[in-house]
């Protein structure tokens, strides 16, 4: 499955155009946000390629995000994270270099950093105030051209998790799948259902024709790669959420789910790395970079 692109269009006054550029290997959709009336863009979770068999690296997704930029003449003004990513690697400090645009990412990411040094034993590394331009919280808001974007705390599937929101479209994540495959794993270090849970009421408080956009998609039972519904599409159709669901059901169904699941195969390798906005650890004295991968502790 190659990577593909998908453009939602703006509803008018207020609305931005969303184009999500989907990422084979790992399923993630990067998206880039703009705002009609003056050209300005915001480029969420855009990825680093990473060959976990090779550890390699290497930014073609990302290019594939400028180059789209340039095509439709838009001049990116930000570089957005909702959350350090487990399964691909951030491609932040790549962009912040490419368009001289701030990168930003949750405040709570000084947390999660404070987590990951034990499980590396690091304890020096990682400095998110130093490698992010922007540590968002709670209730912040800044501007994409003339579109007002405001900042949601959404914790669970990470402690620090956030979500964008511009007029009717909200970036949420991996809080959400596409609604024919529910919502998110809640059992990274830091996670919660309860705290998932909490985050999915609010995301589905916004108005019905709020479109959602979700982090990732598997193309459940061989269909296309999807990623955008509204909220009444998932209060309907989620098949973790429709119908008179409770929260103890709801953390009972993700909890047992959770259980079953292996870790993602970059996870190890990408922690280390997107606590630095995706930059690899530092050269040692051979002039090569390398992983830190803990052994038996997960």
């Amino acid at each position: 499955m190659k990577n593909c692109v998908r453009k939602s269009a703006s509803t008018g006054v207020g609305s931005p155009n969303v184009w999500g550029i989907y990422e084979a290997d790992t399923g993630s959709i990067q998206y880039l946000v703009a705002d009609p009336s003056s050209g300005e863009a915001a480029v969420i979770d855009a990825v680093q390629n990473f060959d976990p068999r090779a550890a390699r690296t290497d930014f073609k997704s990302a290019d594939q995000i400028l180059a789209l930029a340039k095509e439709h003449d838009l001049k990116i003004t930000w570089v957005l994270d909702t959350h350090p990513h487990a399964d691909h690697f951030m491609a932040s400090w790549y962009l912040k270099e490419q368009t001289n645009a701030p990168n930003a990412i949750g405040e709570k990411v000084t947390d999660i950093a404070e987590l990951w040094r034990d499980y590396y034993h690091l304890p020096e590394a990682f400095n998110p105030k130093a490698d992010f331009d922007y540590l968002f919280a709670e209730g912040d808001t800044f501007k994409l051209g003339e579109l007002d974007v405001s900042v949601w705390l959404s914790p669970g599937h990470t402690l620090g998790s956030i979500t964008y929101i511009a007029g009717d479209a909200a970036f949420v994540h991996d809080t959400l799948m596409y609604p024919d495959s529910g919502t998110s794993r809640a059992d990274f270090p830091g996670g919660s259902t309860q705290d998932l849970w909490q985050s999915l009421q609010r995301i589905l408080s916004l108005p019905d024709t709020t479109r959602l956009f979700v982090g990732h998609d598997y193309g459940k039972d061989g269909r296309e790669p999807q990623w955008e519904a509204t909220v009444a599409e998932h209060r309907q159709n989620n098949i973790h959420l429709a119908g008179d669901v409770s929260e103890a059901d709801y953390r009972q169904l993700r909890e047992e789910r959770d259980a079953t699941l292996a870790l993602p195969d970059r996870m190890l390798h990408a922690l280390q790395v997107n606590l630095r906005a995706g930059k690899l650890p530092e050269p040692e004295a051979d002039g090569h970079r390398y992983f830190k991968i803990p052994a038996n502790k997960f």
